[in-house]
Order: C-alpha cells, then sequence, then structure tokens
C-alpha cells in the first residue's frame, strides 16, 4: 500500500489522533511532548508533559488525555531509535490532561489504590465519558513487571484496576458497538479481548489461563513485536507490527484478513495507526524508529472514536 510521509523529525513518535482541521496530534516519547501535525508537515509543541507519552485520546471535554510512561531511554540499533529500559528521571507513570488551547497540562492519576503506575501505555474512552488504559510496566532487563489494565473517569474522580498479571500489554481498543474490549500484548505478539458487562467492568474466562483473564484472540506466526491498535468501522482490529513493520488486519473472529506492509527507509518501529479525513480512510500511521509520520489511504474506514470530532463534506 503505497503512502506519503506528512513529517520527519519526530522524537520517537506515538499515540496519533487526528483532528478535524486536518492536523494530527502525536505524542513524542523521547522529547516528553505533545505536538500538533499540520497537513504541511510542520510540527509545533502543544505541551511539554514530561516523563514519557506514550498514546493520546481526545476526552469527553476536548482536552488531550495522555498515558505518560514516565520515560525511557532512547537507544539506537543500525541507525534506528528504539525505546525501553528505566532512566535515571523515572519518577512513575501518569495519566494526564492537556487543553490544546492553553497547553495546560493537569496530572489525573498516578496511582491506584496505593499501587503506583508503572508504564502507562495506550488509552481509549468508552461512550460513557471514561477510559480505558492499558500500564505495559517497567523492566530493568533482570526482572519486569506484570503488565495491568485501568479504568478512569476523565475528571479524576475514580480509577480501578480491571485486569491483572500480563505480558506487556500495548494497545487497547473498542468494538464499534462498545461490547469487546481489545488488547495487544507485545512481546508475545498475541491480541486478547474482553467483553464489556459495564463502564469499566469487564469478563474475560473463555481461554484457560488467558493473559489477564482475556480471551484469545490472535497470535503471531511470525517474528514480530505488537505495538498499540486502532479498529476500523467494520468492526476489524488493526494492529502495528514492528520489527516486520506493518498493520496486521484482523477480523473479530481472529482471522488475518491482510497484512500491509509498511517499508520507509526500513524503519522496523511501526508503532500505531488512527484515522481522519472526512470519511476516515486516511489512516495515519506513526513511524518511530526514523521519527516519521505517515498517510495512506486505507481500503476501509476506520471506526469513529468517543469524542471524535470528523469534518464531513458539505
Amino acid at each position: 500500500m503505497s503512502f506519503r510521509v506528512v513529517t520527519t523529525g519526530l522524537k520517537f513518535s506515538e499515540g496519533p489522533v487526528a483532528l478535524p482541521n486536518g492536523d494530527v496530534l502525536v505524542v513524542e516519547i523521547h522529547r516528553g511532548t505533545l505536538t500538533r501535525v499540520s497537513p504541511d508537515g510542520t510540527h509545533t509543541i502543544v505541551a511539554d508533559v514530561g516523563g514519557g507519552p506514550n498514546g493520546a485520546a481526545i476526552g469527553p471535554d476536548g482536552r488531550a488525555y495522555i498515558a505518560n510512561c514516565g520515560g525511557m531511554y532512547a537507544f539506537e540499533v543500525a541507525g534506528y531509535t528504539f525505546a525501553g529500559g528505566i532512566p535515571e528521571t523515572y519518577q512513575g507513570g501518569s495519566i494526564q490532561a492537556v487543553d490544546l488551547e492553553t497547553g495546560e497540562v493537569e496530572t489525573l492519576y498516578t496511582e491506584c489504590d496505593g499501587l503506583q503506575l508503572r508504564g502507562p501505555n495506550d488509552i481509549v474512552f468508552d461512550a460513557h465519558g471514561g477510559f480505558y488504559f492499558t500500564d505495559h510496566g517497567k523492566s530493568d532487563g533482570i526482572s519486569a513487571d506484570r503488565g495491568r489494565i485501568f479504568y478512569g473517569k476523565a475528571d479524576g474522580s475514580s480509577i480501578s484496576l480491571v485486569a491483572a498479571d500480563m505480558n506487556q500489554p500495548n494497545g487497547i481498543g473498542l468494538s464499534p458497538d462498545g461490547s469487546r474490549l481489545y488488547v495487544s500484548e507485545t512481546y508475545t505478539a498475541r491480541v486478547w479481548w474482553w467483553s464489556v458487562t459495564a463502564p469499566g467492568e469487564i469478563v474475560g474466562g473463555q481461554t484457560l489461563a488467558g493473559s489477564g483473564g482475556g480471551n484469545f484472540l490472535y497470535a503471531s506466526p511470525h517474528m514480530r513485536y505488537f505495538d498499540s491498535l486502532g479498529v476500523e468501522a467494520n468492526g476489524n482490529i488493526c494492529v502495528a507490527s514492528m520489527v516486520n513493520p506493518g498493520i496486521l488486519v484482523l477480523s473479530p473472529e481472529g482471522e488475518l484478513v491482510e497484512f500491509v506492509s509498511i517499508d520507509t527507509d526500513a524503519d522496523p518501529g511501526i508503532t500505531n495507526i488512527c484515522w481522519g479525513g472526512p470519511d476516515l480512510k486516511t489512516a495515519y500511521v506513526t513511524a518511530a524508529s526514523t521519527g516519521k509520520l505517515l498517510a495512506l489511504d486505507w481500503p476501509r474506514p476506520g471506526l469513529k472514536l468517543a469524542n471524535q470530532a470528523v469534518e464531513v463534506n458539505a
């Protein structure tokens, strides 16, 4: 599938959010910013959020909500930039909210029931104004946290743990009707799902020893790592693939619909996807290891997310 490079020079780009005026928000993990990318490729800093902003979503109040992992080391392999480890500046993870007009940053959550947020990664809002987010955890190269999924309210009033004992959960998304929650795991290259029974309440249990109690959907037979994910309007789950770079498109039944290979200077770090444009058929993909934002003409529309304003043709 052909693509165009919208911009370059980003510092490990993640968490794209398409805005109705054609701009795209991204987070830059190694710059510690929420950044606005214009259609002409110009990028400007909306807010310096510190730490390591890893995912973003628009909330019901119009602010951008940030899953901040607290920071990671930047390191290079064969000329490509990656992220990992626990830097000396690490003070914990958080969920933040950013006013897009003023750049004001509010920290909503740093813990849940006394347990520190370790590495919040990706975030998605539901139709009730709350949000689910993954906590990928942290690793020092010898030991690693077990991953978790949380549910929080946008006003900062409550946060709850909804799943735990996972293997580095990363991407998170909801089905079009909100009845399913999907999560990708990085190093197992697996996708899991749960039934959503109420806001912040999920049920799995259909798979013996499923990660986080989830139901098994898909495992890659190839060497790749899974990063974040997005959902199409028809319910397909689109998972960003690292090492073997591209986007896997999975059906809700767990079948591989297609693999969209993306070769931009052989960047192995394809990290995320979102959709914008008047018909939601422009896919924006972050190529983090070369610091790019890409745009692709997608064959199917993406799902209109909760709180997403879409510019429509008159």
